[in-house]
């Protein structure tokens, strides 16, 4: 049981029937219009079921894994929204994933919840559809081994996954703070909310007068949370030969890029292993790079 008053567990369909529909029905149903042919189909018996009730018994939220292996009916009641259910039910049904051994799952996120499911290291795949007459769009996660990064797309929710994940400290091996993928607005607002909520982010550049040059939002965000961030750059011929780049969280997330240029690579969101080995090659170039004063004093 969570400090929030709710528990998730999983639950046999015919046991748990009435709950499941209660709650899909007030989601779907009435709240988006979903016809109730769509949304009761002849999977739900095939299904793995987690169910999310209050401590009073009430029925909140549900999620069921696919024969197919997709996530699917993903819902939360209104009123308890913003408070971690639907990340425990996500982590429930991963969990029962694992327990089966698969090597992945997907689901469709309507488009107004890929930043969610990004949270949890789910990358996008193929276009945008419509689905029941909303928008969606295709999301996988590798539940053995690295997943393959190959869009900016991508690489954008790799990076969210990576600093989401963090609980202390974020450390960025970058070339010259990675256009289009460090400056984007959703990586600027994840960035800010790790700084505010007490995070550290080391950022190791190879160059710092092309970000400094063209205003990079990263350096300005930097300047307004001075204690948040820090920056260095390296010196060393050896340090400036190295090719690739990549953001590590103090926990178990991932995402290495084999040439700094290019966004293609691999991420992981528990690759504790991984995450430890690219923080030990990491903090020596730290220690031996120079801090960036100049972005300290330069005037945005």
């Amino acid at each position: 049981m969570s400090a929030e008053r709710f528990h998730v567990e999983p639950v046999d369909f015919h046991a748990a029937r009435e709950a499941l529909h209660e709650v899909r029905g007030i989601v779907f149903i009435q709240g988006q219009n979903v016809p109730a042919e769509i949304e009761r189909d002849e999977l739900d018996p095939q299904c793995l079921h987690v169910l999310a009730r209050s401590d009073d018994g009430a029925p909140i939220g549900t999620g069921r894994l696919t024969p197919q292996r997709k996530i699917g009916r993903m819902a939360v009641l209104e009123s308890w929204r913003g408070r971690g259910v639907g990340d425990a039910l996500l982590r429930a049904l991963v969990e029962l994933a694992r327990d089966q051994r698969w090597a992945a799952v997907s689901l469709h996120s309507q488009v107004s919840a890929i930043g969610f499911y990004a949270r949890h290291g789910f990358l996008p795949a193929g276009p945008r559809f419509m689905e029941a007459g909303i928008e969606h769009q295709t999301m996988t996660l590798t539940l053995i081994g690295p997943a393959a990064v190959d869009t900016r797309e991508q690489a954008v929710v790799a990076t969210l996954s990576a600093i989401a994940d963090a609980r202390r400290t974020v450390r960025i091996y970058s070339r010259e703070l990675d256009p289009g993928l460090l400056d984007v607005p959703e990586v600027l607002a994840a960035c800010r909310r790790f700084a505010v909520r007490g995070g550290e982010l080391r950022i190791l550049l190879q160059d710092a007068e092309a970000p400094r040059r063209r205003l990079a939002p990263l350096i300005n965000l930097s300047q307004r949370l001075p204690t948040a961030f820090a920056f260095r750059t390296v010196d060393d011929p050896v340090d400036h030969a190295y090719p690739s780049a990549f953001i590590a969280s103090d926990m178990a997330t991932w995402y290495f890029r084999p040439l700094g240029h290019s966004v293609e690579g691999e991420m992981q969101m528990q690759g504790a292993a991984r995450a430890r080995e690219l923080a030990r090659a990491f903090d020596p170039v730290w220690e031996r790079s120079r801090q960036c004063t100049e972005f300290r004093a330069l005037g945005i």
